[in-house]
């Protein structure tokens, strides 16, 4: 029985061997801890000081590149920049039991929020960082609202302050009190008003979700045939928003929130649920500087996303930096090098989209410009064809278009266009009128110095057949011809925006039609379509197959009442009544 009972207890109770390995891992696994929560680059920039120096802080310049970045309105003529720098904080509220704070800050102005870091075990934090808001008049409101951080309560309001900004200029770093029994803040608040011109140079900064706004509003309701994703009921962002990319990881803060990460093509977010705390961060990837590897606790692999100066922190707060910046880090990937590249892959593809945008939001601008105002130039006046041939733009997107239609017309390329498209002819009023189309507005043809030939724009209300379609849609389309030298080959060329139509600002479709004369009463017709799509959006290829074969009826019926309208409209008189002017014949042989 003694020995049994002596088995037992050496098989129950640790040798003092064991007892001094379990202490030292112990040990070892909360320096590591420690260490990573507030020692290294991990520690926030804030620091514990009673008092502020009005000299201290870091000077202020404004960045001319991001005066550009932001969309004005128009009403106004200008916007305004308020720039605001949280200092430091003193004598704030103790929240904990030992005496201090976690505090952190969020900073409102308008419908924008954004969030400071948090710096742990002080009453009296520094911060020097910088957030950055956009208004389009003053006065405005500036509201620092102070909390403290809690791992698994709500955070609890030390105090806050409304600061108002009524003017340009700036204010030097001042104190404000807090409406609490104690504490203060400092700030430093600069507006600078900026001309529409340059705020109009790149829109939507204030990060991207500002940009995403303003493009989904512009395009009216959004339709889109398919179940609310993660993106929709957790984060609220558009409808037409889809997850590319998801990981499980976890957001370092006090310790790691497990949840995971979804990636889409405007924003990465991260959602939360622990110990029934909802974290929800969503950073847009205009607001990221930079992406790069990190470690957390020494054995874990981790990816810190930096965001840029002035941007702030999206939904909770973020860690600081010396340098100002602030910065989400996230951890326990499955694989880490793996989700690295993705993300990096993505916020390059997001600067591309923004700069092939910008480029077709350009030459939108020049197609609608020249399709507007009319050439002043006089007939006369000798041009240098080797500048202007330099000068010259493609009308459409020659990549995009798809033949629909190649056939036989009763009537030469020159008739053709005499009879149904110069100014004196009313085949699009009648055409129009019997589709029921309203509100139609033909302009005058023009020469213009973008394109060779002659141009003009027409809008219309537009009837849509497509379930995917309101009953009918604002459409404006460009048109553009170029008639051979010898009157033998006509190009035909428009350019399609429908307004109202689910995504419509986010494509254009163009038509190509080349007509050449084979005998003295006929030639042959060649049509081809596309759709160009400007931005990248779900469902492209269903609303491609839906706007091609729209238009592939619109065209029958077209050719077939074009037939009717020349027939009606084949003598020698009508066909001589319009000669085009000299600007508008040109010679396509070397262009094509």
């Amino acid at each position: 029985m003694e020995s049994l009972i002596e088995t037992a207890v050496e098989c129950l109770v640790p040798s003092w061997w064991e007892v001094k390995v379990t202490v030292a891992a112990s040990v070892f696994v909360i320096f590591c801890y420690w260490f990573s929560s507030y020692g290294g680059g991990d520690r926030n920039a804030g620091g514990d000081r009673s008092q502020f120096g009005e000299n201290s802080g870091k000077g202020f310049v404004f960045d001319k590149d991001e005066m550009g970045q932001f969309k004005g309105d128009s009403k106004t003529n200008s916007v305004y920049i308020i720039k605001v720098e949280l200092l430091a904080a003193k004598n704030l509220i103790a929240a904990s039991l030992n005496g201090t704070s976690d505090p952190y800050a969020i900073i409102t102005c308008g419908s924008e929020k954004t969030f400071s870091s948090m710096v742990p075990g002080s009453r009296n934090p520094m911060w020097g960082e910088e957030f950055n808001f956009f208004v389009d008049e003053l006065p405005a409101q500036i509201n620092v609202t102070i909390y403290d951080w809690d791992i698994i309560w709500k955070s609890t309001v030390l105090g806050s302050v409304t600061v108002p900004v009524e003017s340009e200029g700036q204010t030097s770093q001042l104190w404000y009190t807090l409406d609490s029994p104690s504490g203060q803040v400092c700030l430093h608040i600069q507006t600078i008003k900026l001309p529409i011109n340059s705020a109009r140079a790149i829109e939507g900064y204030a990060g991207a979700h500002a940009r995403r706004r303003t493009s989904v509003d512009k395009q009216g309701p959004i339709v889109v045939h398919q179940k609310p994703g993660p993106l929709q009921t957790i984060f609220d962002l558009p409808a037409d928003e889809v997850v590319e990319h998801s990981y499980s990881c976890a957001l370092e803060r006090s310790f790691l929130y497990q949840g995971r990460m979804y990636v889409s093509a405007w924003h990465i977010c991260f959602h939360s649920n622990v110990f029934s705390k909802q974290m929800k961060v969503v950073i847009p990837f205009g607001d990221i500087d930079e992406i790069r590897r990190s470690q957390h606790a020494f054995i874990n692999p981790a990816i810190t996303i930096i965001l840029r100066m002035g941007a702030g922190g999206h939904g909770v707060p973020p860690l600081g930096s010396p340098d100002g910046r602030v910065r989400y880090k996230f951890a326990s990937f499955w694989n880490r090098n793996h989700a690295l590249r993705a993300l990096q892959r993505a916020v390059k593809n997001y600067h591309d989209r923004i700069e092939a945008e910008k480029k077709e939001r350009a030459e939108s601008e020049l197609r609608a410009h020249s399709s507007s105002t009319k050439s002043t130039r006089s007939p006369e006046t000798p041009v240098d064809s080797s500048s202007k041939i330099e000068k010259l733009q493609a009308f459409l997107k020659e990549e995009v278009l798809v033949g629909i239609s190649n056939d036989v017309f009763p009537c030469t390329a020159e008739q053709f266009f005499n009879i149904l498209f110069s100014d004196g002819s009313t085949f699009l009023t009648e055409f129009r009128s019997a589709r029921k189309d309203t509100n139609l507005k033909i302009g005058q043809w023009h020469a213009a110095d973008e394109y060779d030939g002659q141009v003009r724009e027409i809008t219309h209300r537009h009837v849509c057949n497509s379930p995917l379609c309101p009953p009918d849609t604002a459409m404006t389309e460009y048109q553009h011809y170029v008639l051979s030298p010898d009157k033998k080959k006509l190009v035909f060329e428009t350019v399609q925006h429908a307004h109202d139509v689910p995504f419509g600002s986010y494509f254009e479709v163009h038509c190509w039609w080349c007509l050449e004369t084979t005998t003295e009463n006929s030639s042959t017709i060649d049509i081809k379509v596309g759709v160009h799509f400007k931005k990248w959006f779900v469902m492209q290829s269903k609303l491609k197959a839906s706007a091609i074969s729209e238009y592939k009826k619109e065209v029958g019926m077209m050719l077939e009442a074009a037939r009717s309208y020349i027939q009606s409209h084949s003598s020698g008189c009508e066909i001589d009544k319009y000669t085009p002017p000299p600007s508008a014949i040109q010679d396509i042989q070397d262009s094509s």
